[in-house]
């Protein structure tokens, strides 16, 4: 059963975007910062960051680790070797316009170019999503490739994040996706969980609540947090209904210099993404976008830290460390 406890009315996300964050001078004055202070750079990745993130920045801490996560800082504009705008290789694996195809038996949707948020370090923050929105008659060339290739019985949505859509697309498209087609399992993956839970509606729950009904298929939902702080009561109530709708609720995160490439902050993501619902899934090394080289921590200190949160934590809490490499099968392990 879906209750309404916690969850906010349809609409309201949608005025909680409009007053998300847009300048990064604003919100570094309303942290109690001097803007003046800060080395800004001016990017064609523009600033965004919800309010409900940005309540859980620390007053006057320059270092906060959600704050490092969006703030657009110069370092950006410094050419790196080895850093390119596509570095897993998404564009390699396009079957048709909208499905990215890399991995046997799933296919990956780009469902919509529209995120909660813009993390510097995103790995398609130099992607083109106006050759690939999603509309009727792309979802249908999409269902045609899925009709041609029974074999795929996993499907993806992402993007951008797929619950930045409305209901009524979000389920128009799934709808279209899957209809009298064999998929076992349909992966969410959002970052709107953590970063504006107000968007975990009571319609939303209900359609997972059904679609969780249907025989042999089931709901995964993958959300991205890389600190301990991205939890509060909010994220873990929004985390809770999307279990009690009968969804099994991951997490995945990014080895991010400055934000959690110490023991003690990752085993506290561990520990805070479990205690708010969510299985710490994967532990990625950063993808070489261009302009996030500053967040780069290297594989040898990376190997290191999982030995350490082996040694810390149960099994269960100790995400697998992997990076994503263009024409691979799958993740790669990082032993």
């Amino acid at each position: 059963m879906i209750t309404a406890a916690g969850v906010s009315d349809i609409g309201d996300w949608r005025r909680e975007m409009q007053l998300a964050w847009r300048d990064p001078r604003a919100l570094l004055a309303h942290l109690g910062h001097d803007p003046g202070e800060f080395a800004l750079a001016e990017t064609g990745f523009a600033f965004l960051v919800t309010r409900d993130f940005a309540a859980r920045m620390r007053h006057g801490d320059r270092n906060d680790p959600l704050l490092r996560q969006v703030l657009p800082l110069a370092e950006e504009n410094r050419r790196r070797p080895g850093f390119g705008s596509d570095p897993v290789g998404d564009q390699a694996s396009r079957a048709t316009p909208g499905l990215l195809h890399k991995y046997q038996g799933r296919a990956l949707v780009i469902s919509t170019g529209a995120c909660p948020i813009h993390c510097r370090y995103c790995f398609r923050r130099e992607f083109d999503y106006r050759e690939e929105m999603m509309d009727a008659r792309r979802a249908g060339q999409i269902a045609e490739w899925l009709d041609r290739h029974p074999e795929i019985d996993e499907l993806i949505l992402s993007g951008g994040d797929p619950l930045m859509l409305s209901n009524a697309r979000l389920m128009r498209l799934v709808d279209a996706l899957t209809e009298r087609r064999r998929i076992r399992r349909l992966r969410i993956h959002s970052r709107v969980p953590v970063t504006l839970p107000g968007r975990i509606d009571n319609e939303l729950l209900r359609w997972l609540d059904g679609l969780n009904q249907r025989d042999n298929q089931r709901v995964v939902v993958v959300i991205h947090a890389n600190h301990a702080n991205e939890f509060d009561a909010s994220v873990a109530a929004a985390l809770g209904q999307l279990r009690r709708a009968g969804a099994d609720v991951l997490n995945q995160a990014v080895l991010l210099a400055g934000v959690n490439d110490c023991v003690e902050a990752l085993a506290g993501l561990m520990q805070a993404s479990h205690d708010a619902g969510a299985l710490p899934y994967y532990l990625h090394l950063l993808d070489r976008v261009e302009g996030s080289a500053h967040f780069e921590v290297p594989e040898a200190r990376a190997s290191e830290l999982i030995g350490q949160l082996r040694a810390r934590l149960p099994g269960y809490l100790v995400p697998r460390l992997v990076r994503e490499q263009a024409g691979e099968p799958s993740k790669t392990p990082v032993a």
